[in-house]
């Protein structure tokens, strides 16, 4: 399995003092930044958009992994890579062209990724493996930080590592709402190697040794 990633999910962090919270993941052991852009219409909140990861970019040298829940994803694809994406993850549902989607942002030089909502199988996923870089298998339901999460995300971590370790691709396969120290360790012997973590590490009183608590 590849080493544990950590990605501080930037939904939850001071924006009053962006630049102090960016010290703070600099400073940590996480290696990504979790960069969720939502439009209100794909999912019922909006979030962020090129300004802030323009910003971003600027403020870290992290890898920055955004993950779209906005209608039409591919007209926006060239203008975050220009903003500073390194990569760039979409759902599955409600996108017809999802291959051409993918190869759209490897295109771009940036790495691919699919979106698993908790109300999608794992299999749905399985034909567009040889195009993607990153699974990302949501434990809420996506547009809201702060989530319960749902328990039945460990079966369906094991169900895509077993797809990923039997397609013989090098897929990362992330997991992300309502991570933390209590559920890391079972996300990660299940099979996850990437964890977006939001509320709970930006709320901890130390935030470095939140992060290297996670990697344990």
């Amino acid at each position: 399995m590849n080493k544990l990633i950590i990605a501080p999910s930037l939904l939850a962090a001071d924006f009053r003092n962006l630049e102090r919270e960016f010290q703070k993941i600099n400073d940590s052991a996480a290696e990504w930044v979790h960069f969720d852009v939502m439009d209100g219409v794909n999912v019922p909140n909006i979030s962020f958009g090129f300004p802030i990861l323009d910003a971003t970019r600027k403020l870290t040298n992290r890898f920055i992994d955004v993950h779209l829940m906005i209608e039409n994803p591919s007209n926006y694809f060239e203008e975050f890579k220009k903003f500073g994406a390194d990569g760039i993850t979409i759902h599955f549902e409600n996108n017809r062209q999802l291959e051409r989607d993918l190869k759209s942002i490897r295109a771009l030089n940036m790495k691919s990724g699919i979106v698993i909502n908790p109300d999608i199988e794992v299999s749905c996923v399985a034909p567009y493996l040889d195009d993607c870089d990153l699974i990302l298998i949501m434990s809420v339901v996506p547009g809201f930080g702060g989530q319960k999460f749902i328990e039945s995300t460990y079966s369906k971590v094991k169900e895509a590592r077993e797809l990923i370790d039997k397609s013989g691709y090098d897929i990362r396969l992330q997991v992300d709402g309502g991570v933390s120290i209590q559920n890391a360790n079972q996300l990660r012997t299940s099979g996850a190697d990437v964890l977006v973590c939001g509320s709970a590490v930006f709320n901890a009183p130390d935030f470095s040794k939140y992060i290297a608590e996670l990697m344990k």
